[in-house]
């Protein structure tokens, strides 16, 4: 790649406060994946009941279904850069708590449910105030698309990096030394934060009462097809995502034979895949097209978790891992930015709330759905299951994709993005 293809691809950056919240990202991720597997590890290992893994995954994310839109409807009125600072605060203390109960000894699985709710309310009102936030750092809208792209390249390579580093501080200390190491990792984020020089923007008096601003949020969000569809396609994937990131601890030890570092190879195998598709997501100039782009990752996703259950082979496995991580991040991703391009100023808190219920807030649905079900039929006919259902789901939503371009057309013209010939969102 040519120094001007490499200028395009982070063409997000030339703007100062997103170039530093890339920066405190790029750290503070890897600690947080590092948390992910080390949870996840010592669950499994402090029990070794995969309905408790389930439990756990949805003490994290209920909090998230339940509260997440509320906290939607006060991303719009509050300052989002101020309930990031005491979000990514409060996480950081929730990662030394856990850290020191683990490394004095004290750790049992009731402490691991407890934090892991606390965090999953934390993250109901970071994830819709990150969300809406990158916007309002990026002062040239057309940059828009490729800032969520250059989001879901740090995230996913901190998806590489965190599981790898985990599986190998687990083996040689303990999982508390991944939760100190993420704890100290929030500083990154929490300095870049405070050097930011957020614009001053005028915010309308808000005169309504909290629950008519969300009826107001649901209405919008599910009254305008392409959201609604968006959404929807959103939450299948997520809610049978969750199968694999519960169940990966089962195939780690108990169908690969493997440790730690097995299981942490499987989860950078995901981030690799999902690196790549962060890649092309960014190298990409245009929304248009998206629309295909979704179904297609959702169908490949599907596949590669009906391959993943079936394999018994560890290299097979990480190649299957490979293909999961890249359908589930393009479609997620490539959902992220049609919504942020078609929705109202107004009401993007809101809806971005809705798209964090989406992507986590099925976790807790997922978790206990994977927990339940492999515990009755095992863990690899319960990925076949997820596998073949994301595939149904990717079909119905492609059919779905005309009614979206007569829709999305008359905002992209508006928008500039699209002149005179129709394309798809």
């Amino acid at each position: 790649m040519d120094l001007s293809g490499l200028k395009f691809l982070l063409r997000a950056l030339r703007h100062r406060n997103y170039r530093l919240f890339f920066g405190g990202q790029a750290v503070s991720l890897i600690g947080t994946w590092m948390q992910q597997i080390a949870m996840g590890w010592l669950a499994y290992r402090l029990t070794g009941s995969a309905f408790l893994l389930g439990v756990i995954g949805f003490s994290a994310y209920i909090p998230i279904f339940l509260f997440a839109s509320i906290a939607g409807v006060y991303s719009d009125r509050w300052n989002k850069h101020r309930v990031l600072l005491a979000t990514q605060t409060l996480a950081m203390i929730q990662a030394l708590a856990l850290a020191f109960l683990t490394l004095a000894g004290l750790i049992h699985v009731w402490h691991l449910i407890v934090l892991s709710a606390c965090l999953g309310l934390i993250n109901a009102f970071d994830i819709p105030s990150r969300q809406s936030f990158v916007v309002e750092m990026i002062e040239e809208r057309q940059d828009l698309g490729n800032a969520i792209a250059l989001n879901s390249l740090i995230f996913n390579s901190a998806r590489l990096l965190g599981p790898t580093i985990a599986g190998f501080m687990i083996s040689l200390f303990s999982e508390g030394v991944c939760f100190l190491l993420n704890g100290i990792s929030f500083i990154a984020i929490i300095v870049m934060l405070l050097a930011m020089e957020p614009p001053i923007k005028e915010r309308a008096r808000q005169t309504s009462r909290v629950l008519q601003g969300l009826r107001e949020g649901y209405s919008y969000a599910f009254g305008f097809a392409p959201i609604r569809y968006v959404l929807l396609q959103l939450a299948l994937v997520s809610f049978m995502s969750m199968s694999y990131a519960i169940l990966l601890p089962v195939f780690a030890r108990d169908i690969l034979q493997g440790g730690p570092q097995t299981m942490g190879f499987l989860m950078a195998a995901a981030g690799l895949g999902a690196v790549t598709g962060s890649l092309y997501l960014a190298s990409r100039g245009t929304v248009l097209g998206l629309g295909r782009v979704i179904a297609l990752a959702s169908a490949v996703f599907g596949v590669g978790l009906i391959l993943f259950s079936h394999s018994r082979i560890f290299p097979l496995s990480l190649c299957m891992m490979y293909l999961v991580g890249a359908g589930i991040m393009v479609q997620i991703a490539s959902s992220n930015t049609i919504l942020q391009t078609i929705v109202d100023d107004d009401k993007r808190g809101r809806v971005m709330s809705l798209y964090s219920m989406a992507v986590m807030g099925m976790g807790p649905f997922g978790s206990l759905f994977a927990g339940v079900l492999a515990s009755r039929i095992g863990a690899p006919a319960t990925l076949f299951l997820c596998g073949l259902l994301c595939i149904l789901g990717a079909f119905f939503f492609a059919r779905r994709l005309p009614e979206m371009r007569r829709v999305t057309r008359p905002i992209y013209v508006r928008m500039g993005i699209l002149p005179e010939h129709p394309e798809e969102p």
